[in-house]
């Protein structure tokens, strides 16, 4: 009995190996065999990525023999680098592409002929132009002021000059040259706002000509137009 018992007990055992290695066979044929040839000319096979091929690509097979898929070779830290460089500015470019699209549509939108978009100079420039005319008026009204200290002036011409009255004069002076910096830099912003609007009006005519959105720079950064409208 005692050789029966051990009998069984062997059989158990060598079913229980045999029902293991059938289970590690069907995880090997569900994950795949990987196989692939080393940098010393050795075939290599095995049921996990070969550590000795990271270097190359590996096949993995199903349990037919065919192939299932290629594993690329694993990237060195430099490579990764480079390679998430490129990814990076891939997107960048994307991004870009949809911001112009994107922008180019607006602009059309808002602007479907060159009368529409001539409104807008106009409307841009007038605001500019109102500050010219605020800053015209505001001299004018200093050198009125002036006259009756300038006259004053004269009454002391040969005599000393009250330190009022210099400081009226000086604080009148000062304040026609503010006046007319204010103007030259109003000028500058209208010539500065015509070159933005012409250069938009150059792209707006090569959409409206029908290049695709997108597809065509633009000279002046939509932030400069904003600003002025």
């Amino acid at each position: 009995m005692r050789r029966a018992a051990a009998l069984g007990g062997l059989l158990m055992l060598g079913a229980a190996l045999l029902c293991n290695q059938q289970a590690r066979a069907q995880t090997r044929a569900a994950g795949g065999i990987y196989t692939c040839t080393d940098d010393r000319g050795i075939r290599r096979t095995s049921d996990r990525p070969i550590v000795e091929c990271t270097d190359r690509e590996q096949r993995v097979l199903n349990a037919d023999g065919s192939v299932k898929r290629i594993v690329p070779p694993t990237l060195t830290a430099e490579e990764r680098a480079e390679r998430e460089a490129a990814e990076r500015k891939a997107a960048e470019e994307r991004n870009a592409l949809n911001d112009a699209v994107r922008r180019d549509r607006n602009l059309k939108a808002r602007f479907p002929n060159e009368a529409a978009h001539q409104r807008a100079r106009e409307a841009a420039l007038e605001v500019v132009r109102v500050g010219m005319r605020t800053s015209q008026q505001r001299i004018k009204e200093l050198e009125a002021e002036r006259k009756p200290l300038a006259s004053e002036f004269e009454f002391y011409r040969g005599r000393t000059v009250p330190a009022r009255l210099k400081q009226q004069l000086e604080a009148n002076d000062t304040s026609v040259a503010a006046q007319r910096d204010l103007i030259q830099t109003q000028e500058a912003e209208l010539q500065r706002i015509n070159r933005i609007y012409d250069a938009e009006l150059e792209h707006l005519r090569k959409l409206w000509n029908g290049a695709r959105p997108g597809s065509i720079s633009l000279v002046s950064a939509p932030a400069a137009q904003s600003d002025s409208r």
